[in-house]
């Protein structure tokens, strides 16, 4: 038996008038939370939220510096390979130098015979100077003699025989003068104005051994820029011709995030704009900060191999993503390095809106290019040696043409 005095039909009649006000409760409860999370989520996206823009569609981007060979040859040494670090100016790897050194010694001979020549030119200007000099005190005398004996034709003390050959001496002696200025000019065509140093046919020989010097030095293939060798495709003993790739360098310390947004989060996006970018390889703990430096010119699908074509009439509207190149703090690229390609996470900071939409200057530093190899002083001084043993100092010719 129980001991509730309440009778059963009255317990009854309550028990479906609570159930309805613990449910209107509940429910009460549910619409108070819903409108408090509806302000607190209205409010952070008006304060904060809607100042920032975020994608996961953003990776490691970087230059490919390609390593190729200027002159012909086969491959004698590999220096380097995949995975390695290199510094700038770091052989990679060497080409065989007999072809090149056989061309730098052919050059060298080249330049010396040039030289005496040359010096040879301004020699025979200086001999035919003297045969001139001598064929005009000739032809002076003949032509005294010629005077003196035309006089004493009348007399009858020389013959008209003798009066002749004087006359044809005369002649000879005029013809050879004649033809010594023409061969003193031709000879003061070929070296007027200039000295054995100066000389074009000089000047061509030096440009020679430059030139070989140059294809010599070019069989060591130097790194152009720091950083970690990538896609090797070259062997020892491969004969390759100017142009092949041979392998790629990675600078990994000047590499960026090429986020694509949608293109209605573009609408603040300004360059100069703070970014945070973390990335899937060290997770959410590691931060990294950069900027906004530049908006492709175009959607990905412009530029892509195979284009969408939007007027063949089956068109379906897809949201666009365009590009933004992201520049990282390069102090925190080098605690924590990143590789090419690497999944990243970026939100961006649109708050300020004042920059421009174009940017003007993408890198703050260019890449650095490979030392030229030109103007070598060892080569010239190999030069100067060359000119001092066969004689181009240039001395008596400098003398002659001022003489002129």
């Amino acid at each position: 038996m129980s001991d509730d005095p309440t009778p059963a039909a009255t317990r009854q009649a309550i028990a479906p008038a609570y159930t309805t006000s613990k449910r209107r409760r509940g429910l009460v409860a549910f619409g108070l939370s819903a409108l408090l999370g509806g302000v607190g989520y209205g409010s952070y996206w008006l304060l904060i939220a809607r100042h920032y823009q975020s994608t996961d569609d953003a990776y490691v981007n970087g230059d490919l510096v390609q390593i190729t060979s200027e002159v012909p040859g086969t491959v004698i040494a590999l220096d380097a390979d995949d995975t390695q670090g290199v510094r700038r100016e770091q052989t990679l790897l060497e080409l065989d130098p007999a072809d090149a050194q056989v061309a730098m010694s052919s050059a060298e001979a080249r330049l010396a015979r040039a030289v005496r020549e040359v010096r040879t030119l301004f020699a025979t200007a200086e001999q035919l100077r003297a045969r001139i000099t001598d064929r005009e005190i000739e032809l002076k005398r003949a032509q005294e003699d010629y005077r003196r004996r035309s006089n004493l034709v009348e007399d009858g003390a020389v013959s008209s025989e003798e009066l002749s050959h004087t006359q044809d001496s005369v002649a000879q002696i005029r013809a050879t003068l004649s033809e010594a200025r023409e061969q003193l000019k031709a000879t003061t065509v070929q070296i007027d104005g200039t000295s054995v140093e100066t000389h074009p046919q000089v000047l061509a020989a030096e440009t020679a051994v430059r030139d070989a010097a140059l294809a010599l030095r070019r069989t060591h293939i130097l790194a152009p820029v720091t950083g970690v060798v990538a896609r090797r495709s070259v062997q020892v003993g491969q004969r390759v011709a100017p142009g092949t790739p041979l392998m790629a360098v990675v600078p990994l310390d000047d590499v960026w995030v090429d986020a694509n947004f949608k293109e209605v989060q573009l609408k603040d996006m300004r360059v100069g704009q703070p970014v945070e970018i973390s990335s899937d390889v060290y997770g959410h703990s590691v931060k990294y900060h950069g900027k906004l430096v530049g908006l492709s010119a175009g959607t990905g699908s412009v530029f892509a191999l195979l284009p969408a074509q939007n007027a063949s009439g089956n068109w379906i509207k897809i949201v666009q993503r365009v590009p933004v190149r992201i520049a990282v703090d390069p102090e925190e690229l080098k605690v924590h390095p990143l590789r090419v390609g690497l999944s990243t996470t970026v939100t961006v900071d649109v708050r300020d809106s004042s920059g421009a939409l174009i940017a003007s200057q993408v890198r703050s530093e260019p890449i650095p290019v490979q030392a030229s190899l030109g103007n070598d002083p060892a080569v010239e001084a190999r030069i100067a040696r060359i000119l001092a043993a066969n004689g181009g100092t240039g001395s008596g010719t400098k003398d002659f043409v001022a003489r002129r």
